[in-house]
């Protein structure tokens, strides 16, 4: 069976193993008999961001009780390049988490700055975003949701190795094609602060910073966002997957 032909694409955390029968979750459970009304024996395709892609069929053992019965890969897993995104949270987060996951980002890390307004942030909510974002972009991984941080706190634990490239809304960052083209594919992240931008002593201590690189979006005021998929689409287009695979026609 054709890898096209799957109209229907779960993430687990089971290990996947030709042979083994794993249960669906209350909620894939209700999503299969409710919502895609599966017939028994349909096949469905499962991934777990480990071990790729597996054909599955679906055994109903009880109105409420669906199994899968892993039977072979369809895709081995691939290696996606580290690619993070801090933001300030803001009122359209679930819209970053979905659109950031089909952009490719393996880690969201929500920052609170000296603007950010909103304090709680549900970061369960937003995994299953990005997991509903991935089961329907076909990538193999899903990214992570890592608990919000103080502004302070994220920046001393930005790990060795990885460039930071933030937005400056104040006009004194790099144009953004013009500093990814200039950069090498290494592990990196972007960083977006809430609306109405980071204050001066944020942006003070971020132009201090050996890893890091201020850049801009040209001289349009955009949403956070806005910017923040803005960003992800132009490292695509530079440095990421766009450069070298043939995309699928969008749905």
């Amino acid at each position: 069976m054709s890898k096209t032909k799957a109209r229907i694409r779960l993430f687990v955390n089971d290990s996947l193993a030709e042979g083994s029968c794993l249960t669906a979750s209350n909620a894939q459970a209700h999503y299969l008999l409710h919502v895609m009304r599966c017939k028994p024996g349909q096949r469905v395709a499962l991934f777990n961001g480990r071990e790729g892609e597996w054909w599955a069929k679906v055994i109903f053992q009880t109105k409420r009780d669906v199994q899968y019965h892993v039977e072979k890969q369809s895709q081995v897993q691939d290696s996606t390049p580290a690619l993070w995104l801090a933001f300030a949270p803001v009122k359209r987060m679930d819209f970053i988490a979905e659109k950031a996951s089909e952009l490719g980002v393996t880690a969201l890390l929500p920052v609170i700055t000296q603007r950010t307004d909103i304090k709680r942030i549900n970061t369960g909510r937003l995994q299953l975003h990005a997991i509903e974002a991935a089961e329907q972009c076909s990538r193999l991984s899903v990214p992570q949701v890592r608990s919000p941080e103080s502004f302070d706190k994220f920046i001393a634990s930005w790990p060795k190795g990885y460039r930071l490239y933030f937005l400056d809304e104040s006009g004194g960052g790099l144009p953004i094609a013009k500093a990814l083209m200039a950069a090498r594919q290494e592990p990196c992240g972007f960083m977006t602060g809430p609306e109405g931008g980071f204050v001066q002593s944020e942006l003070d201590v971020l132009r201090q910073l050996p890893f890091s690189r201020a850049i801009g979006l040209g001289p349009r005021l955009l949403r956070a966002e806005t910017a923040a998929i803005a960003a992800l689409a132009c490292w695509q287009a530079l440095l990421g997957d766009w450069v070298s695979e043939v995309g699928r026609v969008s749905r």
